[in-house]
């Protein structure tokens, strides 16, 4: 990667970033970082997201992304203001812009490594589901998630309708998205929301982690797992049974397994190599 293109270097509007070195991998830490508005998805924000996801997309290294955010929330989700100031805006040129506000933030889910959710505080609406889309989720037991849209006079955005069913039942996401009403961290867990709750303190630590944990296991393992589970998994049993054994027969075609088997019998850890 020419050092025009890491994303480390690079200034980004209300949103921060660092790396985090595990040996040849790396992982980005990216903090919503607006706290005064309780990060919610400005224009810049969201201009930054798009740009970061680009630059992430085109490292080789990258082995796991952790999002947070500044202050006391995660995110308030996005800011729409400007819908007071465009009342005459027609239907069609509003969804271009929903489409294309959704598509940016939800881009993160594309990237081949896996991403994780540090929801360190409240979020809300298009905040909560950002961290819908991430592959984990650790939430603060003091943390408030809802997705009022209804109580606003909006249909749910940003693809609600399908990742929280698949994250929690039909039943409890018509709860949740028809009265608007508030989880705390610890119901959240209980409901499948997220993996585990904690002090809000200690959320960032227990993704980051994870995220060491990914960034030590092989590259091309994760990565195909990751493409296994994304979408809401597999339509039956029998493609679940294909996909093992052309991407279990691929893992064990690679050097990784070598070198996994044998650092498993040393009593050592592993040192992957990706191929």
């Amino acid at each position: 990667m020419s050092d025009q293109f890491h994303w480390w270097d690079q200034e980004f509007v209300h949103l921060s970033v660092v790396r985090r070195e595990h040996g040849e991998r790396r992982a980005a830490v990216v903090t919503l970082d607006l706290p005064d508005r309780r990060n919610a998805m400005s224009e810049e924000m969201t201009s930054s997201w798009g740009r970061l996801v680009e630059l992430l997309r085109n490292d080789t290294r990258l082995a796991c992304v952790v999002v947070t955010g500044a202050g006391t929330a995660f995110c308030s989700g996005g800011d729409l203001s400007w819908l007071g100031a465009e009342p005459d805006a027609a239907v069609a040129d509003l969804r271009a812009r929903m489409l294309a506000f959704y598509r940016t933030w939800l881009s993160m889910a594309t990237l081949e490594v896996p991403v994780v959710a540090a929801v360190n505080g409240h979020a809300v609406g298009a905040g909560l589901a950002l961290a819908l889309a991430c592959d984990i989720r650790y939430v603060a037991q003091t943390a408030r998630l809802s997705v009022p849209f209804t109580s606003l006079g909006l249909h749910p955005g940003m693809a609600t309708t399908w990742s929280l069913p698949r994250l929690v039942g039909e039943g409890t996401a018509a709860d949740l998205l028809l009265t608007g009403r508030v989880v705390g961290g610890t119901e959240a867990v209980s409901l499948g929301m997220a993996s585990a709750a904690a002090p809000a303190q200690e959320v960032l630590p227990l993704a980051l982690a994870a995220a060491d944990r990914i960034a030590a296991a092989a590259p091309v393992a994760t990565r195909l797992t990751l493409m296994a589970l994304r979408g809401g998994g597999h339509p039956s049993r029998d493609a679940a049974l294909q996909w093992e054994a052309l991407a279990q027969a691929t893992t064990m075609a690679t050097d990784d397994v070598h070198e996994g088997i044998a650092a498993a019998g040393e009593r050592r850890s592993p040192r992957f190599a990706g191929r």
